[in-house]
């Protein structure tokens, strides 16, 4: 039986969905079939992603390592790389990728490149600054773990993603009634494991870089930035690029280089998440693949960075550009989370959304919600209601552009009784 891509060129991207797919067509331009692998659970995809077999040559769906590849053998086709297209299935694309005999950052320290319990090990062995940690099974011992760590300290899922089911833990009372704690990760899986750790007031910064044969170019940085100074669990509420003149930049740069070394990334994009206290950084966490929002919007709109392109042609191999010249931007860019911080309820209106598309420099309007529908409280990215990116000349000029968005738009939320 001859099999259905028999030595036809192929890349597999793993989870390919939202910003990623943009892999897809970089594949079918290249002439090679579009292998697309998603190993989180079918009905979950399917109800986030409904769109996201668009460009697919070949769609599997499956889980565990053995079933992968079981599914890619009996397709026949001639791997010629693995993308890792989302975070969630990181650790398995560079395993594939070594096993294929294919470029990536190797198998060895593919777990903690992407779970949280292995990364903060890992890093506590190579002295890399993190926060104290402790690692827990059942939610029952988070209150006990977060005395140890001392508060305030942090709640968060060892595989999860985009701040869901985080939980902030000011004071012991905090720790005490966990009845309303995800039981299912970001990518709909159930949670194994808990990491309880050190809340690290100061700064958080997203550090994006590129690697290529265990060089480490700077992309850009950017700052979540919050209204006011009180604690958070959801970080999203402005982000914004900082410039190379800003005080942590270089602080900033050295300090990843050196998780980039720590945890074996030799190839390809990293999204690095740190926060700055008393001028030294401490990690939160590292991504190995691409950023989600609003960062990929930003370069191809006011960059020559190509990342889909780029990320690819790394993976196939080839030098891509960014190893040779420094990325150029037009512009300062950045992004409004419009939250309901509220409870939940249902949706009216977003007030001022014909106004806001009009106010210099709005690039682009996310709306998650539409009059009538039942808006929760923002707690994760996939509930923020309304996101805009915006773009200016300087930094100065964005951040008062984005002001200028928060005042313009508001959504208005009727509770339910």
């Amino acid at each position: 039986m001859t099999s259905p891509l028999s030595g036809t060129p192929a890349v597999v991207l793993m989870d390919p969905c939202g910003p990623s797919m943009g892999f897809k067509p970089q594949v079918a331009e290249r002439g090679m079939a579009v292998v697309s692998v998603y190993t989180m659970p079918r009905e979950h995809i399917q109800a986030r992603y409904p769109d996201h077999t668009v460009g697919d040559t070949v769609t599997l769906y499956a889980t565990e390592l053995d079933e992968i590849r079981a599914r890619l053998a009996e397709l026949g086709a001639d791997i010629r790389a693995v993308v890792p297209a989302n975070d969630v299935a990181v650790d398995k694309a560079d395993t594939l990728a070594e096993e294929f005999g294919l470029p990536g950052n190797g198998a060895r320290l593919a777990l903690a490149r992407r779970d949280k319990s292995a990364m903060r090990e890992t890093a506590a062995r190579a002295g890399v600054r993190i926060p104290r940690y402790e690692m827990v099974e059942d939610a029952a011992d988070i209150a006990r773990a977060a005395r140890e760590v001392g508060f305030p300290a942090i709640a968060k899922h060892t595989t999860g993603a985009g701040s869901h089911g985080i939980r902030l833990l000011s004071e012991p009372q905090d720790a005490e009634d966990l009845s309303a704690l995800h039981r299912t990760d970001h990518f709909g899986r159930p949670v194994e494991a808990w990491l309880v750790e050190q809340y690290v007031r100061g700064r958080e910064l997203g550090v994006n870089f590129f690697s290529h044969d265990g060089a480490h170019h700077v992309l850009d940085i950017w700052e979540y930035r919050q209204p006011d100074n009180r604690d958070y669990s959801f970080p999203y509420w402005e982000w914004a690029q900082i410039s190379q003149d800003d005080p942590d930049w270089q602080t900033a740069v050295d300090y990843v280089r050196q998780v980039l070394d720590t945890f074996g990334v030799r190839i390809g994009p990293s999204h690095t998440e740190i926060k700055m206290s008393a001028g030294e950084a401490h990690l939160i966490e590292l991504g190995a693949r691409l950023p989600a929002y609003p960062m990929i919007d930003a370069w191809i709109a006011h960059s020559d960075l190509d990342p889909h392109r780029q990320t690819l042609a790394g993976r196939l191999g080839e030098v891509p550009r960014i190893a040779t010249e420094p990325v150029k931007f037009d512009s300062f860019c950045g992004a409004n989370a419009i939250r309901n911080d509220g409870p939940a309820g249902r949706l009216v209106e977003i007030r001022g959304l014909d106004k806001v598309e009009r106010l210099p420099g709005v690039d682009k309007l996310v709306v998650r919600y539409r009059p009538g529908d039942m808006v929760p409280t923002t707690t994760s990215i996939p509930t923020i209601p309304l996101r805009v990116s915006v773009s200016a000349p300087d930094r100065r000029s964005l951040i008062e552009r984005m002001a200028a968005v928060r005042d313009t738009v508001e959504p208005v939320i009727e509770p339910v009784c």
